[in-house]
């Protein structure tokens, strides 16, 4: 059972970097912020089948390319906690100081990379000797992280700066500062690599960033406080803390097309592997929803710890 869990974890995580197509998603992980802990959730039956303690008030989380392990940040301990995703144990802490928040893995090399709130910073981490190697200076208040498909560039939303550093992986070198909406948070990447999608809290918009012209091309009204983006079927889910909906629009025109009534303080979001399916934390109502892109309605709910954030990529 193991290992059967550890080659769908590969399988589904290969998918959700643009290797495959077909790949569904078998397993959730939601940080319970208030909760100090970490839900699983089995997306075939939509429950939770276990929760662990992290510590810390954990809010952002990355999966190592095999899916074998999950990667935490702890903003009140300070830490970066790594998890075994099979058996479900904390295996290692490491503590960084200031406030870890967002975090993303690379897609071929042993790092993650945390964006540190209060020291304007990002963090790189060799996940084998789990220690600090670097550290590259961004703009103010680093939110969400995200890596390109190819692993060369490192995208930072810098919150109170209103932009998105760009940044050369391999020199550890900040290529660019691009202007955003005002206050931007949640950060994603198509599977192209082509264009970045920021979620703007203050300006209740996304921008959309054309990432080799170093620009901003686009523009997106959303509902109130938006938090985080996902990308399946050709259309754009923004997660609106507090309108309480999904604003959907599409990617080729950039047309709102619904607002899709979801929860109390809607934050992470993630479309699986095979874009079958949008998955949704709810702050506020502490269940993960399950959204269906095509439809655009809600097909399932999962009951987790109080105060889901999964603030990144939680899906395996």
């Amino acid at each position: 059972m193991r290992n059967f869990a550890r080659c769908c974890a590969a399988f589904c995580v290969l998918a959700l970097s643009g290797a495959g197509s077909a790949a569904r998603c078998s397993e959730a992980f939601t940080t319970n912020q208030p909760a100090d802990s970490l839900s699983f959730v089995d997306l075939a039956t939509m429950k939770a089948v276990a929760e662990i303690k992290i510590g810390g008030k954990p809010a952002g989380i990355a999966l190592s390319p095999d899916g074998a392990k999950a990667y935490v940040t702890a903003p009140d301990s300070k830490e970066l906690v790594e998890v075994d995703a099979v058996s479900r144990t904390v295996t290692r802490r490491l503590t960084l100081g200031g406030g870890p928040l967002g975090i993303a893995a690379h897609p071929t090399r042993p790092e993650v990379y945390v964006a540190d709130w209060y020291a304007h910073k990002i963090f790189v981490v060799d996940t084998k000797t789990f220690a600090v190697i670097a550290d590259i200076p961004v703009g103010q208040s680093p939110s969400g992280l995200a890596v390109t498909p190819d692993g060369r560039l490192l995208l930072s939303a810098d919150r109170d700066s209103d932009a998105v550093s760009i940044i050369d992986i391999a020199s550890r070198a900040r290529l660019a500062s691009v202007a955003v909406g005002k206050r931007p948070f949640g950060i994603t990447i198509d599977s192209d690599g082509l264009r970045a999608y920021t979620a703007n809290v203050k300006s209740d918009d996304v921008t959309v960033i054309d990432i080799a012209a170093r620009k901003a091309v686009g523009k997106v009204a959303t509902g109130r406080r938006p938090y985080a983006v996902a990308l399946a079927r050709g259309r754009g889910f923004v997660t609106d803390q507090y309108g309480g909906t999904v604003t959907v629009f599409d990617l080729a025109t950039l047309r709102p097309l619904k607002a899709i009534d979801a929860c109390d303080h809607p934050e992470g979001i993630q479309a699986d592997g095979a874009e079958g399916n949008v998955y949704v934390a709810c702050w506020g109502d502490d269940f993960l929803l399950r959204v269906n892109p095509d439809t655009l309605t809600v097909t399932g709910k999962a009951v987790v710890g109080d105060g889901p954030r999964a603030f990144g990529k939680f899906l395996r």
